[in-house]
């Protein structure tokens, strides 16, 4: 999950970058509204933190030009400022989400995991997911491949649904972890890496197109084709 970071306390940019980057985020830093929104616009980012006092441009002004530009993003506006006001300017600037300074940091993930779960759930009819010939009955826990019923775990299902929700998207072990294990997780048990596995061997076996796949050094992806399959 690619982040921009526009926030011009360097403590503050420096404490989220460095937390944010822990748990798996990859995170651009802008140091004010101007650089922000340039980066805005010339690169690809799944969530914007916008703090909305920056030098030369406010966010509230930077989020309305991001909105202007047909730009989706999610954001999520940071700010010491706690009024009424100031909460409804940001949002009906565009902003998706709103964040009072000093904040705890696991509200800030809680926040970051709601916006990406909102901007990036898949579309479904009658709470049918298909990918593929895969086809998840998020109503009765029934998955398929092709007409072969797979009977997966309760463990197995959530895991294969954030997959899904997440479709293309590669996932860190720490977001997984974050999701599925939650508190509950030990850093450095391989349990992941051992759940994927249960799945892949469900999901793929017998399958010449392997739909769940490994990349190096980053994650887990769920999507139809992939060159280099593993």
């Amino acid at each position: 999950m690619k982040i921009l970071l526009v926030e011009d306390e360097l403590n503050v940019s420096r404490f989220i970058k460095k937390g944010l980057e822990e748990h798996g985020f990859s995170v651009d830093v802008a140091y004010d509204g101007t650089q922000g929104l340039k980066m805005a616009k010339s690169r690809i980012y799944d969530l914007i933190i916008l703090d909305i006092v920056l030098p030369y441009k406010s966010g509230i002004d930077v989020c309305k030009e991001i909105r202007n530009n047909k730009n989706s993003v999610p954001v999520l506006m940071l700010t010491a400022l706690g009024t009424l006001n100031d909460r409804v300017n940001g949002l009906d600037s565009g902003a998706d989400d709103y964040l009072v300074k000093p904040f705890h940091f696991q509200e800030l993930l809680a926040r970051i995991r709601a916006l990406y779960r909102r901007a990036n759930s898949v579309e479904t009819t009658d709470k049918i997911i298909k990918i593929d010939n895969l086809l998840i009955d998020l109503d009765s826990k029934e998955v398929r491949r092709g007409k072969a019923l797979i009977n997966l775990t309760a463990k197995e299902f959530r895991l294969l649904t954030l997959f899904a929700k997440n479709k293309g998207r590669v996932l860190s072990r720490n977001f997984i972890a974050e999701e599925i294990w939650e508190h509950s997780f030990d850093s450095g048990s391989n349990v992941i890496d051992v759940y994927v596995n249960y799945l892949r061997k469900k999901l793929d076996h017998g399958y010449e197109k392997k739909l769940l796949h490994t990349v190096i050094g980053m994650g887990y992806v769920l999507r139809e084709q992939y060159e280099d399959q593993r």
